[in-house]
């Protein structure tokens, strides 16, 4: 992780302290203004354009209480003006390119409860904007710009099928509204990322993946999953300074390995781990609302069995083959078969599965022990936005390509997900040794001897570049190295111990 000394002049800056990252905010969110304005200007004749109004995020309180949850950006409006208050909107002007925030005038109170209440120059030059008003001003200014009209962001999420917040506001029916290409437009823009962008996400993986090494160091048999989960989220908080976890942490041993989505409310974390279980963490942070998302699988013993090993290197093969054929132009769901080819294989040569390997992808095989899809792109969000937007390619209706999250060609400037698995879950597995179609590739005895297995994933972030792709994560991956990271070695391994 970078070390910074303390900065003589906070303004325009996003900074955690001395072991942090500095980001300029200007330099951060004029390089995306750029490139949202010059998407605009192609999209919209010049008599259309514009101004775009976003709407911030507010507070959210637990069912009827008074208790707020901590508070997280809204992520298109972060995107474009980076502010961490609440209730607030803001305007870009397609036309000049001049941002303006409008943020809440506060009651005196505030300054008892809250804090110091700063005003519009403070916030300006904070957040590098161009100008600041109150909200109960937001009508009249807006009317002053005299623009043909005001661009709203109206879509659907395609993960989570909800829809965006439009930016109403009082006095917003006398203006001539746009809704029906904004979306489409950030939504895209979002699933490239500007070298900026790159920089915040690096730092992001450079913590996380400091946070796993530390989590391998530190599991034995006996702990609970919790722990773990705890040693990884006070490590990104008090090393890297990233306070929110961008989902929920996954730290599954033994067979709950297998439960794709473990960690939730209903299964939080609470297994007592095993001599003989595999780990699956899946763990990530966020810094400036950019996010990583890791993970790392590991026997709780600290060396791998036979069958560990087997499937391990199984699901190895197919990260590192997925990596190594990433590339501008290449087709996202190609490289999903590409992963079942290479765990089919390993499966094959364990004796787990049997027949030919094209053809058990040809029948999703591959899907009974990878039902998820390969990667998602990352960005302010874990499942980032751009997946699915119209002229782009469709879902994919088959067993495992279905629950891909994008089907897009990778661009240079994407970043994504590669996180192969390989999972024995009896709800799964136990109709199909039942199933004449799909039972004929499964050996019987050793799939009912792993059903308590649970499962192994790896999963680095990505970045497509000009000519292939680099993974931004850094963690142990070969046999060797995660043996001996868990037994007390250096990350990276030094000459000497390599």
């Amino acid at each position: 992780m970078r070390l910074m000394s303390a900065p003589a002049n906070m303004e325009g800056s996003f900074w955690m302290g001395a072991k942090t990252m500095k980001i300029s905010r200007g330099n951060l969110l004029g390089g995306i203004r750029s490139k949202v304005l010059d998407r605009c200007r192609k999209t919209f004749e010049k008599d259309k354009q514009g101004v775009i109004i976003l709407k911030g995020g507010g507070p959210f309180h637990i069912y009827s209480t008074d208790m707020e949850g901590i508070f997280r950006q809204e992520s298109y409006f972060h995107y474009i003006f980076g502010v961490e208050n609440e209730d607030c909107y803001g305007a870009l002007d397609i036309r000049d390119g001049k941002t303006i925030l409008f943020m809440p005038r506060l009651p005196d109170s505030y300054a008892v409860w809250m804090g110091e209440i700063k005003g519009p120059d403070y916030y300006r030059k904070h957040y590098s904007v161009d100008a600041v008003f109150y909200t109960d001003e937001m009508s009249d200014r807006l009317a002053a710009l005299n623009a043909p009209q005001l661009h709203l962001l109206s879509g659907v999420n395609s993960d989570s099928g909800s829809k965006t917040e439009e930016a109403f506001f009082d006095g917003s029916e006398a203006f001539k509204v746009e809704r029906a290409v904004l979306f489409n437009i950030l939504a895209d823009c979002r699933a490239t990322k500007t070298e900026e962008e790159l920089e915040v996400m690096q730092y992001a993986n450079d913590v996380a993946s400091a946070a796993h090494v530390e989590v391998m160091r530190r599991c034995k048999p006996g702990m609970m999953e919790y722990q773990l989960e705890s040693t990884f989220l006070n490590f990104c908080y008090a090393e890297g300074g990233c306070r929110h976890a961008p989902y929920t942490p996954i730290c599954a041993s033994g067979p709950n390995g297998a439960i794709l989505h473990y960690g939730h409310a209903g299964a939080p974390n609470d297994r007592q781990i095993g001599e003989g279980d595999m780990l699956l963490m899946d763990m990530g942070c966020e810094y400036y609302a950019y996010d990583s998302d890791i993970t790392c699988s590991f026997p709780a013993s600290g060396r791998f069995s036979a069958d560990q090993k087997h499937i391990y290197e199984a699901v190895l093969a197919a990260h590192t083959a997925v990596i190594a054929g990433m590339q501008p132009g290449v087709s996202w769901p190609d490289l999903q078969l590409v992963a079942e080819r290479c765990i089919l294989l390993g499966l094959k040569l364990a004796g787990i599965v049997d027949g030919n390997v094209e053809e058990m992808v040809d029948q999703r095989i591959g899907a009974l022990f990878m039902p998820h899809g390969l990667g998602h792109l990352l960005g302010i969000d874990t499942h980032d936005v751009g997946g699915y937007l119209p002229g782009l390619p469709p879902r994919i209706d088959k067993p495992g390509l279905r629950s891909l999250r994008t089907a897009r060609i990778l661009e240079e400037g994407m970043v994504l997900t590669v996180e192969p698995g390989c999972y024995f879950n009896p709800f799964l597995l136990k109709p199909a040794l039942d199933d004449p179609k799909s039972a004929r590739y499964l050996v019987r005895d050793r799939i009912e001897s792993l059903l308590g297995f649970g499962g192994v994933r790896l999963e680095d972030n990505v970045v497509v570049t000009g000519d292939g792709a680099r993974s931004m994560t850094n963690v142990p991956r070969q046999v060797e190295d995660v043996e001996a990271v868990m037994a007390g070695g250096p990350w990276p391994p030094t000459a000497k111990s390599a």
